[in-house]
C-alpha cells in the first residue's frame, strides 16, 4: 500500500498585491480596495523513485509566475450572476444594479484568468515519472 506524504512551501517572494470588491448576502457592495497576499502551497502526494513528492527547481518558478501575473491587478468575479461585464478594447466596463465601474484592461484580472493560470501551472507541473506501484 502506498503512503501518502504532504508539504507546504512558502517563500518571501510568493505574494502579490491586488484590489477587488465583495458583494455581500444583502446586496450591499463594499468600496474597491486592495490588499496585500502572501503564498503558501500545500501538496499532497506519492514520493517518486528518488524518494522526492516535489521538484522545488521547477515548481517554485510556476507559484512566482502566477503571483507575478495578479501583481497590481484588479480581481473581478466574472462568472458572478450579480454582475455584468462587458469586455473591451482597452477597458473592463463592470456593473453592478446601478452602479458601474470603468477598469483598464491592463490591469484587470478575471476570475477566469485566474483559473486559466491555475490549470497553465497544474499542467506545466507534472512529475516526469509516476510514483512507484503507478501504472
Amino acid at each position: 500500500m502506498s503512503r501518502s506524504f504532504s508539504i507546504e512551501v512558502a517563500k518571501d517572494y510568493f505574494n502579490f498585491a491586488s484590489a477587488h470588491f465583495l458583494i455581500f448576502a444583502d446586496g450591499k457592495r463594499e468600496p474597491l480596495h486592495g490588499h496585500n497576499y502572501q503564498v503558501s502551497v500545500a501538496l499532497e502526494g506519492e514520493l517518486d523513485h528518488a524518494g522526492v513528492l516535489l521538484d522545488f527547481i521547477s515548481f517554485k518558478p510556476l507559484v512566482k509566475r502566477i503571483c507575478d501575473a495578479l501583481d497590481h491587478r484588479t480581481l473581478i468575479q466574472t462568472e458572478s450572476p450579480a454582475l455584468t461585464v462587458r469586455d473591451r478594447p482597452h477597458e473592463l466596463e463592470v456593473r453592478y444594479r446601478t452602479q458601474k465601474l470603468i477598469l483598464p484592461k491592463r490591469r484587470c484580472n478575471s476570475a477566469a484568468a485566474g483559473e486559466h493560470e491555475h490549470r497553465t501551472a497544474r499542467g506545466a507541473y507534472r512529475r516526469a515519472d509516476p510514483p512507484s506501484g503507478a501504472p
